[in-house]
């Protein structure tokens, strides 16, 4: 457990973050990753009752639910962090930003790989929904709000209910401009305008 590696994500990712008490006391996401880990060992040792206990008390702490059998990578951060869900077969990657009200969810009853699967890079705006056993790809960015249903690529935003994809994914500072979305029904307004200007000149002609 790096906790000076985590501290520094936090001021990396956070320009609200002031000073080091304020980061160790007033950060439940911060607190939610910590408590996870130890979680997450006990899940892995076959602890199983232990580890639910554990991550339980985080939940209640910090309004934060990290299933301890997700497997999460390095410098992952949550920001403000409330009501946000990470299920049991998650995994995460390294340097993923996430914002309150996220889902990880699941869509299958069996005992298998169920629930995401999100790459190194990746932000998640607040209250976006990702469901199922899809790998959302590098640098990726999930617009605030979004739902989630089929894989993403790498270096790709999504936004929308069912979330449509457009070019351009977060990679590094480009994290915390994840307002900066494409406006995918004005893209589409535009696209069906353009055909009936074409076929208007088509019947002109005619």
């Amino acid at each position: 457990m790096n906790l000076a590696e985590d501290i520094r994500t936090v001021f990396e990712k956070d320009p609200a973050a002031r000073s080091l008490p304020e980061v160790l006391l007033c950060y439940p996401g911060l607190h939610a990753v910590w408590l996870y880990r130890p979680a997450h060992w006990l899940w892995e040792s076959g602890l199983y009752f232990p580890a639910r206990l554990l991550s339980h008390l985080a939940r209640f702490l910090t309004g934060i639910e990290i299933h301890p059998g997700a497997k999460i990578g390095r410098r992952f951060f949550i920001d403000h962090g409330m009501g946000v869900v990470i299920g049991e077969t998650t995994e995460i990657g390294d340097d993923v930003l996430m914002y309150q009200g996220v889902v990880l969810g699941g869509t299958s009853l069996e005992h298998k790989k169920r629930h995401p699967t999100l790459g190194s890079g990746v932000v998640v705006g607040s209250g976006a929904i990702i469901l199922g056993a899809i790998k959302i790809g590098d640098r990726s960015r999930i617009g605030a709000g979004s739902v989630v249903l089929q894989e993403v690529a790498p270096d790709t935003t999504v936004f929308g209910v069912p979330a449509h994809g457009s070019r351009g994914g977060a990679p590094g500072r480009a994290q915390l401009d994840h307002n900066k979305l494409p406006d995918y029904c004005s893209e589409e307004m535009r696209r069906v305008q353009a055909q009936i200007d074409q076929l208007k000149k088509e019947i002109v002609h005619k």
